[in-house]
């Protein structure tokens, strides 16, 4: 039985950059389950799920096309350093920001000055072509 839109599947997966550096992993935790179709996950690993039998493992190639998609510089914002309150921010520092209409957003801390802070609003995988170990643990029809 193979893996194909409507199915659940339950996935033990690897993450790593093109140099080999691991981001991120399911093993040692429950498995990733999600709903092939549903977009829970981004397309290039959904797309390497479907067709993949209970047991089977592979390794799947995401472009950023197909992952968190490319870098825009127009996500890279300079505010007052008072957006920060009293809490002193680091760079490469994730925060979370509310907005004005009180949605609660994440960036990345860029640079920081006296008076001002630069917060990157991209994804942090935006850009990067990701490498993913997928194992296939069960399907649910």
């Amino acid at each position: 039985m193979s893996a194909k839109k409507g199915d659940t599947v339950f996935i033990h997966y690897t993450g790593r950059f093109e140099d080999g550096m691991e981001f991120d992993s399911s093993r040692g935790r429950d498995p990733l389950t999600f709903e092939v179709g549903g977009g829970q996950v981004v397309p290039g690993f959904e797309e390497a799920v479907i067709g993949m039998e209970e047991g089977e493992k592979k390794e799947a190639f995401v472009s950023p096309e197909k992952g968190y998609g490319e870098r825009k510089e127009e996500l890279i914002k300079d505010f007052p350093r008072s957006v920060l309150g009293a809490s002193q921010a680091t760079k490469g520092q994730t925060v979370q920001l509310q907005t004005a209409d009180g949605q609660i957003v994440n960036a990345t801390v860029d640079k920081l000055s006296d008076d001002a802070v630069t917060f990157d609003f991209n994804h942090p995988l935006a850009g990067k072509t990701l490498c993913f170990e997928i194992e296939l643990v069960n399907i649910k029809k």
